[in-house]
């Protein structure tokens, strides 16, 4: 759909652009805090693999796991450029993407009653 849906709003863009921002800029700066403010519990974010070592298939990442991962100075890069492309906002539903040096994600987001939150993404390496 080439048209931004009717229920966009504008406080909704900048709830999302602030839910991605902590997402990837918690990722980048090891802020465990930004990350789990931006990830809905039940987060479901998988990676498409395809090798001799792990077969084939998608390699999921919980909640908890982005958050050892970030703990652990997640990408450790100061300041990176990233982009955020917010696609459609459809009631408490959304769909962006977000390209960043190393990644390009694919993200769903949905409202909560403690605001936007992260549930999907698919993601993968930039080469």
């Amino acid at each position: 759909m080439d048209t931004p849906s009717r229920e966009r709003t504008v406080s909704d863009v900048a709830d999302i652009e602030a839910v991605l921002r902590d997402y990837i800029e918690g990722w980048y700066g090891g802020d465990t805090a930004r990350m789990d403010r931006a990830l809905h519990d039940d987060l479901v974010k998988r990676m498409p693999v395809s090798d001799d070592a792990m077969g084939s298939g998608l390699r999921p990442v919980t909640k908890v796991r982005m958050l050892e991962l970030t703990a652990g100075r997640g990408g450790n890069m100061s300041d990176p450029e990233f982009e955020i492309l917010i696609d459609e906002v459809a009631g408490d539903i959304a769909a962006a993407r977000l390209v960043s040096p190393e990644y390009l994600d694919f993200v769903h987001l949905a409202k909560t009653p403690d605001g936007w939150k992260i549930a999907n993404v698919l993601f993968h390496l930039r080469a």
